[in-house]
């Protein structure tokens, strides 16, 4: 039986500061439209806008996404896996989320090893994702800034815009880590996958 691999990935969320970043074990049959499903779960994020992987010069997502005027076709995600295209220790590449907001999340392959997950997991993190639609990085720290001023001219509104229990600091790993875990693979799909091939060069 061909060695099942697991990964350990560090996600960071671009242009945050200090980042929001959280770390990920999981299998590396796992495919891109699943993996997409760990990172909204394990970020926090609401799956309410559209997504894209991008590995070198290959961009992965949902094929439904007719990019045919202006980019190359998009690479069906239900068809690649880590195994397939992460390749080993420090590959790294990039998944956008919400192409107006434009949140790129730097992912970064840390570890490979061999061993068999029931879930995936979600084993540390730190601060709060930021709230849909605040405006990508640069209104997340505008938000951020009124939040923490009460004398911000915005702070009021902003303040009845979030959630009474959101703040920028409050991370919940017990609860990323039941969200990421309830992705787990479904019953029948394939569990097996070739050995990862080295080192990737792309560094998006």
């Amino acid at each position: 039986m061909p060695n099942i691999y697991q990964y350990q990935l560090k996600v960071t969320l671009q242009e945050t500061h200090p980042p929001i970043w959280r770390r990920l074990i999981v299998p590396g049959n796992l495919n891109f439209a699943r993996l997409h499903a760990v990172l909204q779960a394990a970020m926090g994020w609401e799956d309410s806008h559209l997504h894209l992987f991008k590995i070198g010069d290959l961009e992965i997502g949902n094929p439904d996404l007719d990019r045919s005027s202006f980019g190359a076709p998009i690479a069906p995600e239900k068809q690649y896996t880590l195994d397939r295209v992460a390749r080993g220790k420090e590959a790294r590449f990039t998944y956008v989320y919400d192409f107006g907001d434009s949140w790129e999340h730097e992912i970064v392959v840390e570890t490979v090893a061999v061993g068999e997950l029931e879930a995936p997991r979600c084993v540390a993190g730190e601060r709060a994702c930021p709230p849909e639609d605040c405006g990508g990085a640069p209104g997340y720290a505008d938000l951020v800034d009124a939040l923490a001023d009460r004398m911000h001219e915005r702070h009021a509104e902003l303040t009845r815009w979030v959630d009474d229990e959101w703040s920028p600091e409050r991370f919940d790993l017990a609860a990323a880590d039941r969200r990421v875990a309830a992705q787990r693979p479904q019953p029948g799909r394939p569990r097996t996958a070739g050995k990862p091939r080295g080192r990737a060069r792309a560094r998006v």
